[in-house]
């Protein structure tokens, strides 16, 4: 089906759902923001936000639009299965983890950010290395959310992709400076309802015209010759024998509790809802009841099962085949435009777009909170003498910070484009693999009792970071970008094969290394 058709599908009704949907939601996240007189009440919502709502949140910028149309892409495409539900296994071992070792840890004493924590107990130059490295994360991260949903917008909209970026880019600040982190944690919470009404309308949808045994029986049966299993959860097949595989049993009981840990741990973005809740027990229920999560990703998975049986019933055009073959992500936000009733579509796609600015405007805050307690220091940013100035200077971080957001997701797409491996969640967790190891090796290295080096930490870090840009596609594609192919080749012709999550308990390894060995003057930590 061309694009042209794709968008004669999306109504003036469906547009209008769009727009009356956003006006409401800011309505609403006015209306929820409360006063943000200081510091405190921007950035950590007056610590006074319940427990379930800040689960809430954690749960819809982790889903986001990556979720909702990443994972039933996955299931579609012609090797995809259900092998992406073992990843939950570590997901849920590090919020455990999480809850019952770090909140404590946290909640000592009244901090911002975990970065602030590690530079207490390392130095404030360990708050600035922290500080840089989340930075550079949540650029890399972030703008793999902000291209998921560019992508549905432009598939069913026709709108140009820049467009829809900036789009995205311009909610969130207003967002963001509309109400601080009650505004985000509140929105949040509309969105996460949505995505859960619009993943089980269309998984009813689906199984009314199909049924579940029809859904299982062509899941379990597809490919050429019907050898290909797409309900496959497990896969027990050992790194040595496919050293490139990512859902595998291993990968997610060893590599993925790190990722996790690092992500809800050290991740300002994750992290920071953890410091919106009043007190050390709400903030444990708050992550340990975000492991609920994994409902909503079984879902999206059943919804992808759910898709594949119903082009494989009803069958494809030309033009559909086409749009598919060349990336599976279309076939959500295709299904969505072209099946269901107007109004329902854009009810549905007004969500996704919701929940990519929600995703947004979260990390905006936690850049602009980071930077300022970088560039200050914590004393100056917590005076309540600073207090109007400091909120000012955070709303100007947060318009700098959605610019360079919104300009590396526009040279993101232009990547994603030439890229062979089309798989969003693929490039989203292949993107935080240059930061989440290091971060979380510095974590501990502030916890782990024992002397330290900020030379060392340094150090590691930097390796950790290059051993990743050796590995993955992006130098490689810039170096082809600046004219040097040959030397790119020569580079990178070498390079290991391994999947990138286990870079995550790698770096962390080799970043805690560096941190322990004599490298200039000596921090030491003590319990």
């Amino acid at each position: 089906m061309p694009l042209a058709v794709i968008e004669t599908h999306f109504t003036l009704l469906d547009w209008a759902v769009v727009l009356g949907y956003m006006l409401l939601t800011t309505v609403i996240g006015h209306a929820l923001s409360g006063k943000n007189a200081t510091i405190r009440d921007f950035f950590l919502g007056g610590r006074s936000l319940p427990w379930w709502a800040v689960s809430g949140s954690m749960i819809a910028t982790e889903i986001s639009a990556l979720t909702f149309i990443g994972v039933p892409g996955g299931v579609y495409a012609l090797q995809g299965d259900w092998t992406y539900l073992q990843w939950g296994i570590g997901s849920v071992i590090a919020r455990f983890a999480v809850g019952y070792w770090l909140v404590p840890l946290y909640f000592k004493n009244e901090i911002y950010s975990p970065y602030d924590y590690m530079g207490a107990k390392l130095g404030e130059g360990v708050r600035r290395l922290v500080t840089g490295l989340f930075s550079l994360g949540a650029i890399l991260g972030q703008s793999v959310r902000v291209l998921v949903t560019a992508l549905i917008l432009t598939t069913v909209t026709g709108m140009r992709m820049e467009l829809c970026i900036l789009a995205i880019g311009a909610f969130a600040v207003v967002w963001t400076l509309m109400g601080g982190m009650r505004t985000v944690i509140w929105t949040d919470v509309i969105q996460f309802c949505i995505f859960i009404f619009g993943g089980l309308l269309a998984f009813g949808w689906l199984l009314g015209h199909l049924g579940w045994d029809s859904i299982v029986e062509i899941n379990r049966h597809a490919g050429p010759e019907g050898t290909i299993d797409k309900m496959r959860i497990l896969n027990f097949t050992p790194p040595w024998d496919a050293p490139l595989l990512n859902y595998t049993f291993w990968v997610g009981v060893i590599a993925m509790p790190f990722q996790n840990f690092a992500a809800f741990g050290t991740d300002q973005l994750n992290a920071q809802r953890i410091f919106c809740c009043g007190n050390q027990k709400d903030a444990r229920k708050a992550m340990i009841w975000s492991s609920v999560s994994l409902l909503t990703t079984l879902l999206m998975l059943a919804v992808g099962a759910g898709l594949f049986a119903w082009y494989h019933t009803v069958g494809l055009t030309a033009d559909e085949a086409a749009k598919f073959a060349e990336n599976a992500n279309f076939v959500f936000p295709v299904w969505i435009t072209t099946v269901l009733p107007p109004g329902l579509t854009g009810l549905i796609l007004a969500g996704a777009f919701a929940a990519a600015i929600s995703s947004l405007d979260s990390v905006l805050a936690a850049l602009a909170q980071t930077s300022l307690s970088a560039w200050y220091g914590r004393e100056k940013l917590e005076q309540e003498v600073h207090g109007k100035t400091m909120v000012f200077r955070s709303r100007i971080m947060v318009v700098v910070w959605a610019a360079v957001l919104s300009g590396f997701a526009i040279l993101l797409a232009s990547g994603y484009a030439q890229n062979e491996n089309k798989n969003l969640i693929d490039l989203a967790f292949g993107m935080v693999a240059y930061t989440y190891g290091p971060l979380l090796g510095i974590l501990l290295a502030a916890i782990i009792p024992g002397r330290r080096s900020l030379n060392g930490l340094i150090a590691g870090t930097i390796v950790s970071v290059l051993i990743v840009a050796w590995v993955r596609p992006e130098l490689r594609q810039l170096l082809a970008s600046l004219g040097a192919d040959d030397f790119a080749n020569a580079l990178l012709s070498s390079r290991p094969q391994i999947a990138d999550p286990w870079f995550y308990p790698i770096n962390t390894a080799i970043t805690l290394l560096g941190a322990c060995l004599p490298l200039g003057r000596m921090t030491a930590i003590k319990n």
